[in-house]
């Protein structure tokens, strides 16, 4: 296994600026998703945003990957194509944005939902949410890889839930994915060590039921294999010399559904 990039303090400035760019398109596209909006509107308006604020969208052309954003509904894990598809009630959706801002990569995805949802589906976003901060606030130098999808899958594991293993995070800084990949799910004391100036993701995939996938004919869309519902938060985080510095942080003070954007 390939260890991380070491990054300086001067390229965690670049790397805060994007990762808040990012969050804030999240915060910004909060208010439209609502029932009878599609994916695809809401994707052009992120777009518009990223542009807006002089970035770029990472995804968009990507290996050529359509869209400035991965927008997965219900059963999808990750990597959907945002269309025509409209939001019902009861949806729940995981919005993923990277930008690239002055060359630096900021990538971060927050899940939303549509009126009313079943207390599965919200326990399932809050399982997945409280996963992934358990091990952000885990991270220091000297832990192990493995301890990151280790303190994930144990976390999971009393709610019956589990946890995808074929997507991981992935280290970043100057380049989209670089190595190596961050699996959620692992045995305490293996993997590469964690030393200051390492940047990767933290980014759990929880369904509700199995979590075999499997991927449609459009070479992109990941779906859990019997089809129950999924869930997905991601960080872009730094370690620093005592632990981890979250990059990707809401400028609203946002973390998950539902949200209170009045405050």
């Amino acid at each position: 296994m390939r260890g991380f990039k070491v990054y300086s303090e001067k390229d965690f400035e670049g790397l805060r600026k994007a990762g808040k760019l990012a969050g804030h398109i999240l915060d910004y596209i909060t208010t439209y998703v609502q029932e009878g909006i599609t994916t695809e509107e809401l994707d052009m308006l992120c777009l518009e945003e990223i542009e807006r604020n002089g970035a770029i969208s990472a995804t968009l052309g990507y290996q050529g990957y359509p869209k400035a954003s991965c927008i997965s509904l219900n059963h999808v894990i990750c990597h959907g194509i945002p269309s025509e598809r409209k939001l019902h009630k009861g949806d729940i959706l995981n919005i993923d944005i990277t930008v690239i801002l002055d060359g630096w990569y900021g990538d971060t995805s927050r899940m939303y939902t549509v009126g009313k949802i079943t207390p599965k589906a919200a326990q399932l976003i809050d399982v997945t949410y409280n996963a992934m901060m358990s091990a952000i606030n885990s991270v220091k130098p000297g832990m192990h890889l493995g301890d990151i999808g280790h303190i994930i899958q144990e976390y999971v594991r009393p709610f019956k839930f589990s946890v995808v293993e074929d997507y991981g995070g992935h280290g970043i800084g100057r380049n989209f994915h670089e190595d190596p990949i961050v699996m959620h799910v692992g045995k305490k004391d293996t993997g590469v060590k964690l030393v200051e100036g390492n940047v990767f993701t933290i980014e759990p995939m929880i369904n509700v039921g199995s979590p075999k996938t499997r991927l449609l004919s459009d070479g992109w869309t990941a779906i859990s294999a019997d089809r129950s519902l999924s869930a997905q938060f991601e960080h872009t985080i730094g370690v620093t010399k005592t632990g981890c510095e979250i990059f990707t942080l809401s400028p609203m003070g946002l973390t998950k559904p539902p949200y209170d954007i009045n405050k």
